[in-house]
């Protein structure tokens, strides 16, 4: 998908005040301000798990864990491990439906199988985490803080298995560590953070040219991985239905894509994908279904 002159302008546009307007809490910057950013990621598993004497000896982005040949794959926005061998799974979900307890369930199941060779003692499962921050509270209580552990029902204590699931309130406001940190997140404008490290970061991929570049490049293969998403899509159904309705839908869904991920409106994902201005009215139709 090529571009050029002023449509290869507006989308340079497009890209820098979009940059301004993401947050830690938008899937696509998280991703960027955690890579190869080994404080950040300690400084805010400290506050999240309240492990104060945490030390994290490896954090990487877009870890893909497959070891079931035939299972669903996972993807995970950031995974680390400590000193103490902890393995810790961060996601960031700005959707409901993204943090549904199965797939927190699916996630630390994953993390299990991802750690354990065959032959292998189970006692040597490390203790795993797998904390979810929510844009808004998804168990709607005014906590902070969601912590799941698994009890033993007739005994009520702990099962103590060493799987902890943690849901973080995204919207919570507390005058406090924890209230400051999800303040940052929501937030645009580095100068108005709490975290310095998070601040500087944040400051360097937006307002420098080295950050812009990286960002611009990530922007620009999103966009490219939602349009061969959606390409792909049409037409497998354009085949099956033998119609080019399928290829219509498939665009579609490249534009549902765009707007999930980049955080774009429909028209400015319809720029990107260069769809002519009297098609636009079609595609706006099956957005709405």
């Amino acid at each position: 998908m090529g571009v050029s002159g002023n449509e290869g302008n507006d989308i340079d546009q497009e890209n820098r005040d979009l940059i301004q307007r993401l947050t830690p809490m938008h899937d696509i910057f998280m991703r960027c301000l955690f890579q190869d950013n080994l404080p950040l990621a300690q400084t805010v598993l400290r506050i999240l798990t309240n492990i104060r004497d945490l030390k994290l000896i490896r954090a990487e982005t877009q870890r893909d864990l497959v070891r079931l040949a035939g299972a669903r794959s996972v993807c995970l926005d950031v995974y680390g491990e400590d000193s103490s061998g902890r393995k810790y799974d961060l996601e960031v979900q700005r959707e409901n439906i993204g943090a549904d307890p199965k797939r927190a369930r699916y996630y630390s199941a994953a993390l299990d199988v991802e750690n354990l060779s065959s032959g292998e003692d189970f006692r040597k499962l490390p203790e795993t985490y797998v904390i979810i921050i929510t844009q808004r509270d998804y168990y709607r209580e005014g906590k902070a803080l969601y912590p799941i552990e698994r009890v033993n029902l007739a005994t009520q204590q702990l099962f103590s298995e060493g799987a902890h699931i943690l849901y973080v309130n995204g919207s919570y406001e507390g005058d406090d560590e924890l209230g400051r940190l999800m303040h940052d997140f929501r937030c645009e404008n580095p100068d108005e953070m709490y975290f310095d490290v998070l601040a500087e970061r944040t400051r360097k991929l937006k307002e420098s040219p080295e950050g812009r570049k990286f960002m611009d490049d990530i922007l620009e293969e999103f966009r490219k991985k939602a349009w061969e998403k959606g390409k792909t899509a049409g037409e497998a159904e354009g085949k099956a239905e033998g119609k080019a309705e399928g290829k219509t839908e498939g665009k579609a869904d490249s534009i549902r894509n765009l707007m999930k991920t980049m955080n774009w409106s429909a028209e400015q994902a319809m720029k990107a994908l260069l769809i002519p201005e009297d098609q636009q009215g079609t595609y706006r139709q099956l957005l709405q279904k």
